[in-house]
């Protein structure tokens, strides 16, 4: 799937991908996903099958390569990165489109972006589903640099750090630009406070996979948030989360849920 097209966001271009409902709603309902680090829209959603799973349940889809990742342009300098920069991306992509409210739906990475767009764009959301992301969106996932500096490595073979190697070894498998990737993780990481989460005013679900240390416990995160859901994915580490059933079946039910209470 080539992309649908490009947009610009504070000086970037960025490239989106957009299907339509299969089916034919009287108010079609976009849902906007935000993919992780080192992947991409394809990796994330597209061949995981969501852009199938969620147009056949009769919702517009819209996904789009962040800045240093997939299509997108990719700046080597890290203050071109950083959540609360790239949540303006979204917005951005919003705007292009001239889309009103969307429902937002961001994994890993791409949960702590949406944190950023809840805060500073909350007018163009409907709900928003932090996925791959638990606690540790607000604790932190520790020290960056190793997996920078694995990134920036001559080859994978020379990084030591079994960690800091998935890392490496998932951007080759997703054929990024190592220079882009090592720039956005080490960007300023401002932090998302249990306090601006006590400030969501829409709908949320946070979805994580039950062995998944990345990301921290969902239900802590979950009870940070004002009414938010819990979605436990079983069995499911970081990666084996994305695509799993019982996340999709999960979302659509949380999606419809909404739509009913209108």
């Amino acid at each position: 799937m080539e992309p649908t097209g490009f947009f610009q966001s504070d000086g970037f271009d960025l490239a989106y991908f957009q299907q339509l409902a299969s089916s034919e709603p009287e108010n079609k309902e976009t849902v906007l996903l935000v993919h992780g680090f080192a992947s991409n829209s394809h990796m994330n959603w597209i061949d995981r099958g969501w852009f199938t799973c969620l147009t056949d349940a009769g919702y517009n889809v819209v996904s789009f390569d962040n800045r240093g990742h997939g299509s997108s342009e990719k700046p080597h300098d890290m203050e071109s990165y950083g959540s609360h920069l790239m949540a303006g991306d979204v917005n951005e992509l919003c705007k292009h489109l001239k889309l009103d409210k969307v429902h937002l739906m961001g994994y890993s990475m791409g949960a702590r972006i949406s944190a950023f767009v809840t805060m500073q764009h909350p007018s163009i959301l409907r709900s928003v589903t932090f996925a791959g992301m638990g606690y540790n969106m607000v604790r932190g996932i520790g020290n960056p640099e190793p997996i920078a500096r694995a990134l920036e490595a001559e080859k994978a073979s020379d990084v030591k750090n079994p960690a800091a190697k998935n890392f490496r070894d998932f951007a080759e498998q997703t054929k990024s630009d190592l220079k882009a990737l090592a720039a956005c993780i080490r960007s300023t990481r401002v932090p998302v406070t249990a306090g601006s989460l006590a400030e969501i005013k829409v709908p949320a679900l946070v979805a994580v996979g039950t062995t998944d240390v990345i990301a921290g416990k969902g239900d802590k995160l979950a009870e940070l948030i004002p009414g938010a859901q819990h979605l436990p994915i079983p069995d499911r580490d970081h990666m084996r989360a994305v695509g799993d059933q019982v996340y999709k079946d999960g979302v659509i039910n949380f999606l419809k849920s909404l739509s009913n209470d209108r």
